[in-house]
Order: C-alpha cells, then sequence, then structure tokens
C-alpha cells in the first residue's frame, strides 16, 4: 500500500508528537507503513523508536551500533574486563595518552632485525 506526501507528513508529526531526548513513540500500523523512512531515521539520525500498539509500548528501535555495544556489556566477561580496567585506572596505574604515544613512537623508531637476515643465518647454520 503506497501512501502519499500528505500521509508522509502525518506519520512524520506522530512520531515527533512524543519526543524526549531523541526517542520517538509511534503506533506500529504508521511504523510498518513508512518501515524504510522509519530505519532510516534510526539508523542516520541515531533515534530510538518506541513502538506502540493500542498507545502500549510493545518493541523499540535503536542503531545497530548502539544494540550490538548493548550486547556486548550483558557479556560476564567484558564487565570484568571493564571493572579490572576501571579499578586499575583508580589505583593510579593508567598513563596519559601522550606518555602512551611517546612509548609506542619511540618503540616503532627502535631498529629491528629484519627476517631475511634471520632466514640466512639459519641456512648458514644448517649447511
Amino acid at each position: 500500500m503506497l501512501i502519499n506526501a500528505a500521509e508522509r507528513s502525518n506519520v512524520a508529526k506522530l512520531a515527533t508528537q512524543r519526543t524526549t531526548h531523541m526517542v520517538r513513540h509511534l503506533p506500529i500500523t504508521k511504523a510498518r507503513v513508512n518501515l524504510g523512512a522509519v530505519i532510516r531515521r534510526v539508523h542516520l539520525d541515531k533515534e530510538y523508536i518506541i513502538l506502540e500498539k493500542d498507545g502500549i509500548p510493545v518493541a523499540g528501535l535503536m542503531n545497530i551500533d548502539e544494540f550490538e555495544d548493548y550486547l556486548e556489556m550483558q557479556d560476564p566477561k567484558a564487565k570484568a574486563t571493564i571493572r579490572k580496567s576501571s579499578g586499575e585506572f583508580r589505583a593510579g596505574k593508567a598513563r596519559a595518552a601522550d606518555a602512551l604515544l611517546a612509548v609506542l613512537k619511540r618503540e616503532s623508531a627502535a631498529p629491528r632485525r629484519k627476517k631475511t637476515v634471520r632466514r640466512t643465518e639459519k641456512r648458514r647454520q644448517r649447511a
């Protein structure tokens, strides 16, 4: 079922009527008709959409990047790693980004032995 521009405008108005911090409430029937536009808003504008049936919230839409972050935060290993890192930071075991970058630059500038030299040495040892 195709809708005209006036109906699209009405859907946009419905989606913006009840707004709180980029959260839009939208009846599920209107979202179904304009699914492409709704998904585009979620993806490009980073909006949250609460889908309602008979005025009752039944589902939510959010950007996939944020959803993956949410799922990752549910992982007990990730939570433990964050807890450990936070504890180390509070204990003063962190260093400033400038200091870390300086160390990394020194390490990358240090001369390294080339793999070809090692291969040649191994060949000499075998002979």
